[in-house]
């Protein structure tokens, strides 16, 4: 549905007010917000690499980008800074981040390849912004923080960490917005490739996107099972959330960064965004950050 192409096409969100696909391309430093009625994308540039964006209840958005938390007023096109992490880490950035149900921002962070395939290990957090500005450090020690969303009674928080391959549930708190006791809910197979982005659906199941792996997966948090494969038109599948008028079509994004010039010439779709229909199931609205 968006032929613009994406260098890193990440985390989208719907949002219901714009009637509008909002996402970010990380590695060319830009927030974007796609309409679906007049086809048209408009972007915000930023001055860092962009690892999510989330909708903010008095307008405009919150993002994570560089090492820091900001806003971002999409009519003035001003980011203001809300807080510096990580600043004794250089190589690092933030990565995937969502709101959870009681408005709170969680976003983690990631090093980049100082050359390719080079990348220090275990350096990634993961962060809690909370309403008041506050932050706290929820997880240590990750490698690539990624996809996140909570069980539909908020009692589960669910994480990836793309180099583990798999994707973790914790038991959380909703009242404290703490997250406690990871336990391992599915690993991915060997032709599933690295676990990317993730979003939950109506029927309390996930659904993750598979980098290198061109397709989605959902997984039945109950069992720890894959139900379901859907295949896409190009290998780097990125992220993926519910939108549309009642929340039954399925937006995903892909990246065409990382393909050699020989790949990229026989994938014409790369970093292009896709709308799935016809998976009879729905998702759920977006939360927004309560500030």
């Amino acid at each position: 549905v968006v032929k613009e192409k994406n260098r890193m096409g990440e985390c989208p969100v719907w949002e219901e007010r714009e009637s509008a696909l909002v996402y970010v391309d990380i590695n060319s430093q830009k927030v974007c917000r796609w309409s679906p009625l007049t086809n048209e994308v408009q972007s915000v540039s930023v001055d860092a690499r962009v690892g999510s964006v989330a909708l903010r209840q008095c307008g405009g958005y919150v993002i994570a980008l560089g090492t820091r938390f900001a806003f971002l007023d999409w009519d003035t096109q001003a980011v203001t800074t809300i807080l510096e992490l990580e600043q004794d880490k250089p190589d690092n950035r933030f990565n995937d981040g969502k709101v959870d149900p009681k408005g709170r921002f969680f976003a983690g962070t990631m090093a980049e390849e100082t050359a390719l395939g080079v990348r220090a290990r275990r350096q990634g957090a993961v962060y809690t912004l909370f309403p008041n500005h506050s932050v706290i450090k929820q997880l240590d020690q990750v490698d690539i923080s990624n996809g996140l969303d909570w069980s539909l009674d908020h009692r589960t928080f669910f994480h990836i960490d793309s180099l583990a391959y798999a994707v973790h549930a914790f038991s959380y708190d909703v009242h404290a917005g703490k997250i406690a006791c990871p336990k391992l809910l599915y690993h991915l197979e060997k032709e599933e490739q690295m676990p990317d982005g993730m979003c939950i659906d109506a029927e309390g199941k996930l659904w993750v996107a598979c980098i290198d792996g061109g397709r989605v997966i959902r997984i039945d948090p109950e069992t720890g099972k894959r139900i379901q494969t859907v295949r896409l038109p190009t290998p780097r599948i990125t992220s993926c959330c519910f939108g549309g008028k009642d929340y039954s079509e399925m937006y995903v994004t892909s990246a065409y960064d990382g393909l050699d010039k020989t790949t990229l010439a026989r994938e014409p779709h790369a970093g292009e965004i896709f709308k799935i229909t016809g998976l009879g199931v729905k998702g759920i609205p977006q939360n927004f950050y309560a500030a």
